[in-house]
């Protein structure tokens, strides 16, 4: 059996696309049409899906599964993820480039390199990625852009985060400073 940590989300299915068992499918990878070039995709509990054929739609792939013939048979499958093992992903070509799985846990350090916390997802919301990091008082998200993540060094574990100022407890008063306002 597959170690579940070790697991990559790659796609997630959604409501059928007509009677004949094709599904709409919401691509997480840069490119969605090369979905089917990782191979059969499986669900968390083991169950294999293998692409048959897929189309670019509007929004997500319309994407036909061996085995999945019927309306009825797609229903039963909307909101279930597909993921592919770590070990079969590419490896990046660019050292600016990263899998967020890779991120999450990594220890956080500041520009001194005192620990501020871990890693625990890199979401991307539509506007850009963004680290959430979680420590002492709680969890922040940091765009993460140069200017904020100016170092990940994948082999130490550990990445460099200089905090905005909008973000930064004001020693003064204990209290965060809004965002939009000067110190």
């Amino acid at each position: 059996m597959t170690d579940p940590s070790s697991l990559i989300l790659l796609a997630q299915i959604g409501r059928p696309q007509g009677i004949k068992g094709e599904l709409r499918v919401k691509a997480f990878t840069d490119n969605p049409e090369a979905l089917d070039d990782y191979g059969a995709l499986r669900t968390a509990d083991g169950r294999r899906f293998k692409v048959k054929r897929m189309r670019p739609g509007k929004g997500v792939l319309i994407v036909k599964f061996e085995g999945v013939n019927t309306r009825e048979e797609a229903e039963a499958e909307n909101g279930t993820e597909l993921f592919i093992e770590r070990h079969r992903l590419p490896p990046v070509e660019d050292e600016d480039e990263f899998y967020v799985t890779d991120l999450i846990g990594m220890v956080v350090v500041d520009g001194e390199g005192l620990q501020i916390g871990t890693v625990k997802d890199a979401p991307d919301f539509g506007a850009g990625s963004v680290l959430e990091i979680t420590g002492g008082a709680g969890s922040v998200m940091v765009d993460f852009t140069h200017a904020n993540v100016p170092d990940v060094d994948l082999a130490a574990g550990r990445v460099t985060v200089i905090m905005p100022a909008e973000l930064v407890t004001d020693e003064n008063d204990g209290e965060e400073d809004e965002i939009g306002e000067g110190s």
